[in-house]
């Protein structure tokens, strides 16, 4: 395997660990880091329901933490890695963010808006286009997010 497709799975292993910090409090388990020079500058989790907030989406949080840690708003040089395809919410915050490109896990078939539901992130009537790649460790993300559902199921 490539240097470069080490490091994608890296840095999805790790989103797929941060996820974990959202699944033990009771939200879907979707994690994102931001990555500047190879480097994670901002991490996040989902974390609407430890903080009661709807927009605290994995990715929302490692943009905001990316931003503060670099001291600037503008990310065009950064890239996003996150266990799940952005919806329509994050891939707004990602064009406003500048990220050149997102690599995610898991494609989402009800919420998607990198390609599967809507491609918002490269459509080309907004005023930035982003690359994406998906499906990197799909496999383990898929499982990750089916299993707690599925555990939410059996609560009921």
């Amino acid at each position: 395997m490539d240097r470069k497709k080490e490091q994608e799975k890296a840095f999805i292993g790790r989103a797929m660990e941060l996820a974990q910090h959202a699944e033990k409090a009771g939200d879907v388990p979707v994690g994102a880091v931001v990555v500047v020079n190879g480097k994670i500058v901002g991490e996040g989790y989902n974390t609407r329901e430890a903080e009661v907030d709807p927009v605290g989406h994995a990715e929302v949080m490692a943009l905001r933490e990316a931003g503060k840690r670099l001291g600037r708003w503008r990310l065009d040089d950064a890239d996003l890695y996150v266990t799940l395809e952005p919806c329509t919410m994050c891939a707004g915050a990602i064009l406003g963010a500048r990220i050149r490109r997102v690599f995610f896990g898991a494609w989402d078939e009800k919420a998607g808006a990198a390609g599967s539901v809507r491609d918002v992130l490269r459509d080309s009537r907004m005023n930035h286009q982003v690359e994406v790649y998906g499906g990197i460790c799909e496999e383990e993300v898929a499982r990750q997010l089916v299993n707690f559902f599925d555990e939410r199921r059996a609560l009921r």
